[in-house]
């Protein structure tokens, strides 16, 4: 007769036949029904002192999911220091940052969500989730939740690496080593053997990641048997199980029954509040002007640097040997730019505003230039560029010279040869 041990899967069975990730547009509210909210109170709200706390540096005690779970995200080595500082200051926000983190460690969150709207990266997508911000903490982004779990390790996991199959783990809580690893770990291996553990641990069509999908399964049923499963792997199997019922205890190995719900009582779970709404709907306005700001501005600054440039370039086109100095724009009376990058000089740099230009001074050094263009190769242009253009500016800041308008004329006509556009050019090659 084959043991439970001789049925643990080695190989990873990833979650393939289901959409495990919340899908959602910029700036759509996750509702109470995306996180499951019901089940995670159910778990982070369950006060069974029965973990074994991965603390480094304190005696061993017992202590609940939510405990557990909050330290072991406070210990991570990839927890800032601002965020430790938040979660001691408030316990409130410690709890709601383990409950997205929670959804992060199984996939429901992926790594294109942020949940700050003054997000600028087009990378990600902004998500109001008013259930799970109450506080005036700042979640970050789904990318940094990740790495801060990725880093969540034991202190003896630190120079090897930790188990990576449930029979890994299991092995370890045998041998005596409890816990045998973190408990994020031992999540993040659950869901990877999410399909393999169905028939050891299941009843057929329910697997571990159904628990936080909105499904017809009560949220306490899920919630405990969840809670039983981590508890199974993080304190061993041989021991009693406090999140056992008759069901589970007359079927070793199972978890806890889990009790349907018709539609009408699945529906009334997970019922989002007209307030919290309303607190979506304005974040996700918040965002909207955030971007039209941001866009603004940077059509502005833009077109602001574009000018500037041009004028020096077009000035400094009478002196081509003279040594080029670094450019700076006179900041907008009503409107502060941010710039990536200043020089410095011994610490005493003054802005300087860009040198006006006649207009028969540019005309002068346009005529200078066509004279010569028919005699300007590619190894002046080349010369030219390396002397005009300072390689530590953003490109952007970079004002074109009459050299550099003709050689990129050319290459779209040479592009254009290629493949004809479907509209009159409008930067025709001067003859």
């Amino acid at each position: 007769m084959r043991t439970m041990m001789d049925r643990m899967p080695t190989q990873p069975q990833y979650v393939s036949r289901k959409t495990l990730a919340i899908k959602r547009g910029d700036s759509e509210i996750l509702t109470r029904n995306d996180v499951q909210y019901a089940f995670l109170y159910h778990v982070f709200n369950d006060k069974t002192l029965a973990f074994t706390d991965e603390t480094p540096g304190k005696p061993s005690t017992k202590v609940n999911f939510c405990d557990l779970y909050v330290h072991a995200l406070y210990n991570s080595a990839k927890c800032s220091k601002v965020m430790r500082d938040k979660m001691l200051e408030t316990p409130a926000f410690a709890v709601e940052f383990a409950k997205i983190s929670l959804l992060t460690n199984v996939g429901r969150i992926n790594t294109t969500m942020a949940f700050f709207p003054e997000m600028k990266t087009a990378l990600r997508s902004y998500h109001p989730v008013p259930s799970l911000q109450k506080t005036d903490g700042n979640v970050q982004d789904a990318p940094r939740i990740k790495n801060c779990l990725k880093a969540a390790f034991l202190p003896g996991e630190q120079k090897s690496a930790p188990p990576s199959t449930p029979a890994d783990i299991l092995g370890r809580a045998k041998a005596g080593h409890i816990p045998p690893t973190s408990v994020v770990n031992l999540i993040f291996v659950l869901v990877n053997y999410s399909s393999s553990l169905m028939p050891i641990h299941f009843e057929p069509d329910v697997e571990f990641v159904d628990l936080f999908l909105p499904i017809n399964i009560s949220s306490a049923a899920r919630a405990r048997a969840f809670l039983w499963m981590v508890y199974h792997y993080h304190e061993g199997p041989n021991l009693a199980n406090p999140f056992a019922d008759d069901h589970a205890r007359r079927n070793p190995g199972k978890v806890p029954w889990l009790l349907r719900l018709s539609r009408e009582e699945q529906a009334q779970e997970n019922v989002d509040p007209p307030e919290e709404l309303e607190w979506g709907r304005k974040m996700a306005q918040a965002r909207s002007r955030f971007l039209q700001e941001l866009v603004a501005g940077g059509e502005l600054d833009k077109a602001a640097r574009t000018l500037s440039g041009s004028s020096s370039h077009d000035a400094e086109s009478s002196s081509a040997r003279r040594p080029r100095t670094q450019q700076y724009y006179a900041p907008d009376g009503n409107r502060t730019t941010f710039h990536h990058y200043v020089p410095t000089n011994g610490g005493k740099v003054k802005p300087m505003p860009p040198v006006p230009l006649t207009v028969n001074a540019s005309m002068r050094a346009r005529e200078q230039w066509f004279e010569h263009r028919d005699d300007y190769s590619l190894l002046h242009q080349t010369w030219n560029r390396a002397q005009n253009i300072d390689p530590l500016a953003d490109s952007d800041d970079e004002g074109l010279d009459d050299h550099a308008r003709l050689d990129y004329q050319r290459r779209l006509h040479v592009l254009g040869l290629i493949r004809p556009p479907s509209t009159p050019s409008h930067f025709p090659i001067s003859e």
